[in-house]
């Protein structure tokens, strides 16, 4: 027998037989793991396990390639400001569908595990949507594609940055830009933060993550469909706490 003790955020779930499910999760120590939970899908169980919730788990499995079974203890459930407005909830649902498209199974990875624990603590804050952005920045950086946007990568200049090269995801200023500006993504203003983002700011930084998470880290898999959903309230939006929120 194999087992072990960790904390864990849910990713995902889906239906196994009549009464269980099998549940995803975003592990500490153990990384994305996958486990049957009997009897999941009861009322109790369910709300439990939504995505995003935080829970302590035990796993357990004859062999280690087996799926094995999860017992789960409630830790935190998702915050109901959080659940009753539309577009933070496709934030969170979005960052766990991410998680759960991109990272391999049973690969340690601390790192996201903070990330995601930092996202799931600030999605009732005022600039909740810049940290969701700052998420999809986070986890390209962690799949081994960060973006450089301190400085321009040619120039060296920290002012004036216009642009991000979509081969690289160095800035690019507008003096060294300039010729090729057609065939550069823009500069994403979000990541400078300068107060509560504005939603415009948001939706450009995603536009510039998504274009390098489509690239780099999914090849192909597709985005889940949470985060059009959000990228749609957040362009009908104004500012970080504004009421489609």
């Amino acid at each position: 027998m194999i087992a072990w003790d960790d904390i864990g955020i849910i990713l995902g779930r889906r239906r196994f037989g009549e009464t269980d499910l099998i549940v995803t999760a975003l592990t500490r120590d153990h990384g994305r793991h996958a486990g049957l939970v009997k009897g999941g899908v009861s009322r109790r169980m369910r709300g439990e396990l939504e995505p995003g919730s935080r829970v302590s788990l035990s796993w357990h499995a004859r062999l280690d390639e087996h799926l094995g079974t999860f017992r789960h203890e409630a830790l935190a459930a998702v915050p109901l400001a959080v659940l009753e407005a539309p577009a933070r909830l496709a934030a969170l649902v979005s960052a766990c569908g991410l998680l759960d498209l991109a990272l391999p199974e049973r690969e340690p990875h601390p790192d996201l595990f903070a990330l995601a624990a930092a996202l799931l603590d600030r999605l009732d804050g005022a600039d909740w949507a810049a940290v969701y952005a700052d998420f999809e920045r986070g986890l390209l950086e962690a799949m081994g594609f960060g973006l450089h946007l301190d400085a321009c990568a040619a120039t060296g200049a920290t002012d004036d940055l216009r642009w991000v090269s979509p081969k690289t995801g160095c800035a690019v200023s507008g003096a060294a830009g300039a010729a090729w500006a057609a065939r550069l993504l823009p500069f994403p203003e979000v990541f400078r933060r300068r107060g509560v983002a504005a939603m415009e700011d948001v939706v450009a930084g995603l536009a510039v993550t998504g274009y390098f998470l489509e690239r780099h880290v999914l090849e192909g898999r597709g985005f889940p469909e949470a985060r059009g959903r959000l990228i749609e309230r957040l362009s009908k939006a104004r500012v970080g706490n504004d009421e489609n929120g």
